[in-house]
Order: structure tokens, then sequence, then C-alpha cells
């Protein structure tokens, strides 16, 4: 009997690899618009593309960004600057990638401009800090897919957003995992909606990396600024102490979990796009396949209890 089972697990896995092995062919043919490219996952997968002979778009939000990566990539990749929080940078871009791709539409959108600060705890946020990150990761990733479908159904092709694994779990106060967690929604919707047009959808939820985003440098410089413009009773429930713990816990764990290696994030992506048969999710670094999402199907109270192990204790605490 186990002979049968482990018959059928072996014949099962090669079948997966061969099928997940299998590519697409022309890539000089499809182009690819990017979001985010001025630094980080966005900027590596731009080159990446643009040497394997993708017709690369690059939307980035400043001049500079733009030029560096011109400067740095063939003549095959264009740039434009794009704010993915303005409907009317947005439709702009659509048109000049309209114009640039032709009668065969785009082949790939890859949604990869994100923001993260602040986080910290909730009761230290505003509505507004909410929404200037949700702007861009939520709202921004949703009207630009929403405009570049036509061109996307013409190509049948693929969309990648970038999503997080704390879209999975959410481990901080917010705009950032209420953002990712909006984006694994909306990409699930859009997979069974444009499966019917030959259109694949696949979510990219990337562990800890070094990157801006991560950077602890302005992740602390944005929860300063939070402390300081709490009201004088909510900073005494916490304590002076609690702050300093919280941003001492921070740093240990962001320095422990963050990988160097961000080419991790971009070599999913190139499969998503790649492959004949893309995955549904990826998920980029080993803090994402044996933390993360492990301790997502956990039951709530035992990730619960962890938290309140590992973070500091207010000064003013019940329990």
């Amino acid at each position: 009997m186990w002979c049968y089972i482990l018959a059928f697990i072996v014949i099962w896995a090669l079948g997966w690899f061969f099928r997940d092995s299998q590519t697409i062919t022309n890539l000089q043919d499809k182009h690819i618009f990017i979001t985010g490219c001025d630094t980080g996952f966005g900027n590596m997968l731009a080159k990446r593309l643009d040497r394997k002979g993708f017709r690369v778009l690059a939307g980035c939000l400043t001049q500079k960004g733009a030029d560096d990566l011109q400067k740095a990539t063939s003549p095959s990749l264009k740039t434009s600057l794009l704010d993915v929080t303005s409907t009317e940078s947005i439709k702009k871009v659509v048109e000049w990638v309209r114009a640039e791709a032709g009668a065969k539409g785009l082949y790939g959108l890859v949604n990869n401009a994100g923001i993260a600060n602040p986080i910290g705890p909730s009761e230290w946020m505003m509505i507004k800090d909410y929404q200037r990150v949700m702007s861009v990761n939520t709202f921004g990733l949703i009207e630009v897919t929403l405009n570049f479908l036509p061109l996307i159904k013409k190509a049948k092709g693929r969309i990648v957003n970038i999503a997080s694994v704390l879209g999975r779990l959410s481990a901080n106060g917010g705009g950032y995992c209420v953002s990712k967690y909006a984006v694994e929604a909306f990409s699930d919707s859009l997979r069974r909606d444009m499966y019917h047009f030959g259109v694949k959808v696949s979510i990219i939820e990337p562990g800890f990396f070094k990157t801006s985003v991560t950077s602890l440098d302005s992740i602390e410089a944005a929860q300063h600024q939070l402390w300081n413009q709490l009201s004088p009773e909510t900073r005494k429930s916490y304590g002076d102490v609690y702050f300093k713990n919280y941003l001492k816990v921070q740093r240990i764990i962001m320095n422990f979990i963050c990988d160097p290696d961000i080419s991790k994030v971009p070599k999913c992506i190139e499969h998503a796009l790649e492959a004949r048969h893309p995955r549904s999710r990826y998920s980029p670094g080993w803090d994402a396949k044996f933390l993360w999402i492990p301790a997502s199907y956990l039951p709530a109270f035992l990730v619960d209890f962890v938290v309140a192990l590992v973070l500091p204790k207010p000064a003013y605490q019940v329990r």
C-alpha cells in the first residue's frame, strides 16, 4: 500500500515539475509594463527582463529614477513617469503603452509600486496614515489594473500583483498589512474573473527583504513622528520605556529576518511572466516559507500569544 502511495507522490511531483518548467517563446514580441521601477524589486526586474529580450516599459515615480534606469539598460527599454495615486498620470501612461505595444496589446502588467510607512501600534495612527499607504498599495494598484485590462485581454496576457506575507498574517498596525490583505482579495477575484478571457493573474507574497520599504531609518523616523503627536494620556498609557523597547525589538527582528538577496523576488515574477502555467501564488524568502505562511494557518489565539510575548508590554497593561 505504501509503495503505491509513494509511487503516486513521485509521479505527481515529476509531473508538477515538468509542467512548472515549461516556458513561453518569442519574448522579443512581448511588452511588459512595470510600476515602481525607481529602486528595489521593480528596478532589478526591469533590468533582468530587458536582458532576456522582453520589450520592457518601466514606470518610475521620479525623473532621476527613470534616467538612471535608462542608463543601465538597453535602448529597447523605455521609461515613463507614473504616479499611481493620480488618475491623470495613469491614463497618460496607458495611452503611452497602447502606442508602444500596438495591435498585440500588453502581454504583462507588474504592479510593483508600494510604500509601508507609517507602521506601528494601531492606536498611534490617524486615518490619513491608512489613506496614504492604501492610496498607493491598494487603490493605485486597482486603478492601474482596471485601466490596463483592455490591453491585457487583447494579448491574453499576465497580471502580477505584489502583495506580501503580511497580507496573510497582520504583524503590525498601520495601512501596510491592511493594504496587502486587500491586494490578495482583489487578485483572487480578478484571477477568477479573467480566467474566461485567457488572462492569468499571479500574486507575489515576499517575506522581508532589505529594500527602501524595510529601511529602519525611515521606519523609525515615521514612528518617532507618530509617538510625538500622541495625546499625553495615550503616551502615558504606553510609557516611554515601551517606545524604546518597541524600537529595540523591531531592530532585532528586522536585522535577523531581512534577506539581502532581493533577486529572489524578481525571479518569481519572471516565472509568473514566462511560465506557460504560472502559479497563483509565489512566496519568495526563507521567512515567508518557514515562518509567516505556516504561522498564518495556526489558530489565532496561538499567534496572538507569541506576538504578545515578543513585543514589549505597555506601562498600564491590564493583563
